[in-house]
């Protein structure tokens, strides 16, 4: 999807900053840390990064991920998250590679139902499978 339509579709303004962060997380294989992203930018503000990010969550275009180590990363939602807006309250599967630690978002995968006693409010799931990536192995 073009990055100018997928902004639409999520009911946001057209910007240089939004449209090219689109085209970085479309065309990621990974989820990415936000070092990643600015490194994308020459010479973007940290708060307009923050906050295109925060929008971009909250409209259910990415997700964020917490990696093993403890970093946060972002991956882009599939397109049903955008109509949905979001916030993966079915389970949602992360890879995560002990060799290059890129972390990607897997998706299509079945996970059964798990059984929460009642003291507790499910409000998603995320489960990180570890291992070799495909260029790793």
């Amino acid at each position: 999807m073009e990055a100018a339509l997928y902004l639409k579709k999520a009911g946001l303004k057209l910007t240089p900053v939004r449209t090219r962060m689109v085209e970085i997380f479309l065309s990621a294989q990974h989820a990415l840390h936000q070092s990643e992203i600015e490194s994308q930018f020459d010479g973007i503000d940290r708060i307009t990064l923050y906050r295109t990010l925060k929008s971009f969550e909250e409209k259910g275009m990415i997700h964020r991920i917490t990696d093993l180590e403890g970093n946060t990363k972002y991956g882009m939602c599939e397109t049903k998250c955008l109509e949905e807006h979001h916030h993966h309250h079915h389970a949602h599967v992360h890879f995560e590679c002990d060799h290059c630690h890129l972390t990607y978002c897997v998706e299509n995968v079945e996970i059964p139902a798990i059984e929460i006693p009642g003291k507790f409010v499910v409000t998603g799931q995320n489960i990180t499978i570890t291992g070799k990536c495909e260029r790793c192995q």
